[in-house]
């Protein structure tokens, strides 16, 4: 499995791909997404082939390992990126929740699957460069019980970071409350060329 060895601890290249965008305490990702690779391969499966275990499987283990390894400050609650609700209902499941959860219950912090509603249902944008996913998410993204998230440390997280937009949005939104820090990461993240 191609690692990217990249933790909490040191700056990397998912930190970097946020610089001057969002305000964020830290980054990281697990793996690399290569476009003829075994991770993506299995992020296929996990999103249209009803393999909702390989989330759980990679969040256990980026779980051990960031509970382990990485000087992570003590995080409130761990946040997915949501999906719209038609198709969170045709799918059946949150490809991030699964995920999501195995590494709340490793950082002994909750999970929080509604903090984040996604208010408009978009196709796939894999293959839309950055400025067109963030012109297509500029208003999809609104929180849930704000109040809640006031004042505390959150893990958002995410399947791929191809160009950053997604998670931007997302952090952008959070970031509109009190007192928020945000720590990012994923399953996965396309390599910078």
């Amino acid at each position: 499995m191609p690692l990217t060895d990249y933790s909490f601890n040191v700056e990397n290249a998912v930190d970097r791909i946020f610089y001057g965008r969002i305000n964020i305490k830290k980054a990281n990702s697990f793996l690399f997404y290569i476009e003829k690779g075994i991770v993506k391969n299995l992020i296929h499966h996990l999103k249209y082939k009803n393999q909702e275990q390989i989330g759980t499987f990679l969040g256990d283990w980026h779980g051990q390992i960031i509970a382990e390894n990485d000087f992570l400050e003590c995080i409130d609650y761990v946040v997915p990126v949501p999906l719209h609700k038609k198709k969170l209902k045709k799918r059946g499941y949150n490809q991030v929740s699964a995920f999501g959860k195995r590494l709340a219950h490793h950082l002994n912090a909750s999970f929080l699957e509604d903090a984040l509603i996604k208010t408009s249902d978009t196709k796939t944008q894999t293959k839309k460069s950055r400025i067109a996913r963030w012109q297509n998410n500029k208003a999809l993204y609104v929180t849930n019980k704000p109040e809640l998230l006031e004042n505390k440390k959150i893990l958002l997280v995410d399947d791929v970071i191809t160009t950053g937009a997604t998670m931007e949005i997302c952090a952008s939104t959070l970031k509109e409350i009190p007192g928020i820090t945000i720590y990012i990461t994923s399953m996965a993240v396309v390599p910078l060329t």
